[in-house]
């Protein structure tokens, strides 16, 4: 027993039943090219296994902002960890490349082993949903540095492409279509904001909301972040996709563009989708500019992709036989800028 260091406030014996705990939902991550198990100092994979000819390797890295902070006001942690894979593998997603293995950064006040067994029970639940592998990952205990019972999650993946079929952009011209792909609500970007709105209007995350059903607005606003990576992978196999992207923070405004070159434009019509009632509350509430809404949030579309005018039907029935709702949302123009067409 390391008595000082816990007279400090750091329980080892915390520290190993949590790796305990965490093995079998690890172990339920595994797929071909993953190698080993967590104890090592690195996680391995292998690369040579997948048969790739040129393979370009991309990386991305996020956390899930201040959605952390419904989480604690709920006391809810299983699906945090949903959002923190969503959040990484979209990303890599958005250049046509196949995520193959997570990491994940875990950093507490006080270690619960069960609260951080749920913790990374989300995270291997968006593994799976991802298709890659839980390789390795790191939970510190820093009493002094988080308040109480609260954390922070980030993590890291990486993903493979062939090289002839990266998709950066650079196919995409003036006249092709944009199908938007439904999000699952508010996903984890624009929560700063959310939670001011709550605040100021003197709400609770524990209030039925009658726009929500009788779902509570915690309840909404925790709904994980949807993972496309299966989906979008099996377009890319049939169709030849132009550009992808990520709807996160920034909303349509600062995300498709990043799609595009010099001298091209985008108009997006509204009400060529449905805007999740989760946007028209918090718009509500909050008194927020219709037009800057799109600006801040997804609106109801978690991913872009552009596509010619002719595979675009395709594309959606594909989408449609993975149980996504997508549809044509707009299309690029030759004048720069973002033109919503507002209802």
């Amino acid at each position: 027993m390391a008595q000082s260091y816990e007279n400090a406030g750091v329980n080892l014996e915390a520290g190993y039943e949590v790796v305990r705990r965490i093995k079998q939902h690890v172990a339920s991550t595994a797929r071909p090219g993953s190698m080993g198990g967590i104890g090592s100092f690195g996680g391995m994979f292998d690369l040579a296994s997948l048969g790739y000819k040129e393979p370009v390797l991309v990386s991305g890295t996020d956390g899930v902002g201040t959605k952390l902070k419904i989480a604690f006001a709920m006391d809810k942690h299983d699906t945090i960890g949903i959002d923190a894979v969503a959040m990484c593998v979209n990303d890599v997603l958005a250049q046509g490349a196949e995520p193959l293995f997570f990491l994940d950064y875990v950093a507490l006040g006080h270690n619960v082993p069960a609260k951080v067994e749920a913790i990374v029970a989300g995270v291997a639940e968006g593994c799976r949903q991802a298709g890659c592998a839980l390789v390795g990952g790191e939970t510190a205990e820093m009493p002094g540095m988080y308040e109480g019972d609260e954390y922070d999650i980030a993590g890291f993946t990486t993903g493979v492409v062939e090289k002839s079929k990266l998709i950066d952009g650079s196919k995409v011209k003036v006249g092709d279509v944009l199908v938007g792909i439904a999000s699952s609500g508010v996903h984890s970007n624009g929560f700063s904001l959310v939670r001011k709105i709550v605040g100021d209007g003197g709400h609770t995350y524990g209030e039925a909301v009658p726009e929500f059903g009788g779902r509570t607005l915690g309840e909404v606003l925790l709904t994980p972040t949807r993972i496309y990576v299966q989906q979008v992978l099996d377009v890319i196999r049939h169709c030849d996709v132009h550009g992808v992207a990520h709807i996160t923070g920034g909303g349509f405004d600062e995300n498709i563009p990043r799609v595009l070159s010099d001298g091209q434009g985008l108009e997006i019509r509204e009400g060529s989708w449905e805007i999740l009632p989760v946007f028209r509350v918090l718009e509500k509430w909050g008194g927020v500019p219709h037009r800057e809404m799109f600006n801040i949030f997804n609106m109801g579309i978690g991913m872009v992709l552009v596509l010619h005018p002719s595979e675009a039907q395709a594309a959606i029935d594909i989408l449609a036989s993975h149980g996504e709702k997508a549809t044509i949302i707009g299309r690029v123009t030759d004048t720069p800028g973002v033109n919503i067409i507002l209802q």
